[in-house]
């Protein structure tokens, strides 16, 4: 049998869909590139097995087979040589709600957890609606990518009060991909200061080439027993209305914890969408997803001529993993609200500003590049028309 062809092209319809990204903004008739779903349809294998589902009829509760467990298991031992157990893995509704009941597990109101701004704004509200604060290890940037000022991780680290460092891994929106050696170096720090490590790995499909992501936990022993890995197919495949995600914790009494949290928050419950869509990504999706992974570096090498050839003056950050470029503005001399706000009313082009994810320091914009190329050149078109005060 051949290769199978996916249309990556095709436009979508997605409004009047109740969708969070193109029915949801104030403004009629807006583009929206911000938040972070994409605009293609998913793998042709979970249709089928959706559509085989919602055929039975029947939508009670669900329970969560053996196959389920396997098929989690058997994609990162394939991709990424991470062996999981399935009495380490405990399912929920989404990577957002695991990562707060993960802090709720491991802090106490008032408690310090490290973050690397900028970073994912969910966390800021995740640590503040379990009673604790951030502590910021601010990520350095120069030469249009981040790396980690490691003295002041330490610093950080070693405060009595931070109990829990909340990993982005891929880094969202930095992009970064961190090295088994970068992995390394934060759990290590880590270890020596007794803070619990929460990884929040749900990009960790969606990779450039040339990088590799790596599970934290599966670097080490002491790495695996003394963290929590969050983990979805719902970015990879484009199924977050389905809801399901799975926190990996290795040491009993951390995950009995995670476990009580978990029932306590009240997102021990799945839908049988979630289950089913889960299993037909992992057993069935790869070859959908390496055209997508092509797709998608294609689409972010577009941007990045578009930018060298209309925008010289804007910085676009590199891109090692995620579908989310963060460029840098500083050019414009405007603040990044204004200049995103500015966006959306004058070219009804919406994106994300730096503040959200804590980047105070220079005007960034984040762009969802997981869309169609003509929808991606739109948008561009729309933005250089802004740079340029053609409106």
């Amino acid at each position: 049998m051949g290769k199978a062809v996916f249309n990556f092209d095709e436009i979508v319809d997605r409004r009047g869909t109740d969708s969070v990204k193109w029915d949801g903004g104030s403004v009629d008739g807006v583009l929206p590139m911000w938040v972070a779903d994409m605009d293609f349809r998913t793998a042709p294998c979970v249709i089928e097995a959706l559509r085989r589902r919602v055929d039975h009829g029947v939508f009670g509760y669900e329970h969560v087979p053996d196959s389920y467990y396997e098929a989690v298991i058997n994609w990162f031992g394939r991709r990424y040589g991470w062996r999981m157990r399935r009495e380490w893995m405990i399912y929920t509704s989404g990577v957002v709600p695991a990562v707060s009941a993960v802090i709720k597990a491991m802090t106490s109101p008032g408690d310090k957890v490290l973050v690397q701004q900028p970073v994912y704004n969910c966390f800021f509200s995740s640590i503040r609606n379990n009673g604790c604060t951030a502590e910021d290890n601010h990520l350095i940037y120069a030469d249009g990518t981040y790396t980690v000022d490691f003295d002041d991780f330490e610093r950080r680290a070693a405060d009595p009060q931070v109990k829990v460092f909340l990993l982005c891994n891929p880094h969202n929106p930095a992009g970064r991909v961190w090295t088994a050696d970068e992995l390394r170096r934060m759990g290590d720090i880590c270890m020596r200061h007794g803070v619990f490590v929460i990884s929040d790995e749900i990009h960790c499909d969606i990779t450039m080439p040339g990088y590799r992501y790596t599970p934290f936990a599966s670097l080490s022993d002491e790495f695996l027993m003394h963290s929590a890995t969050c983990t979805a197919p719902t970015k990879t495949f484009n199924i977050a209305g389905t809801q399901i995600a799975n926190i990996t914790a290795a040491d009993d009494d951390v995950r009995r914890r995670i476990d009580k949290a978990i029932n306590i928050n009240e997102v021990c419950d799945v839908s049988p969408f979630g289950v089913t869509a889960l299993q037909a990504a992992y057993n069935h999706g790869e070859e959908w997803l390496g055209a997508l992974l092509d797709y998608l570096h294609a689409n972010y090498e577009f941007l990045r001529t578009f930018f060298a050839e209309h925008m010289p003056q804007l910085t676009v950050t590199k891109l090692e993993g995620t579908y989310l470029v963060w460029v840098e503005c500083s050019a414009l001399g405007k603040t990044s609200k204004t200049i995103v706000d500015e966006l959306l009313h004058r070219e009804k082009l919406w994106l994300n500003d730096a503040d959200m994810y804590g980047e105070h320091e220079r005007p960034f914009v984040r762009i969802n590049i997981a869309c169609p190329r003509a929808t991606l050149e739109k948008g561009l078109r729309l933005f250089v028309r802004y740079v340029n005060g053609e409106a």
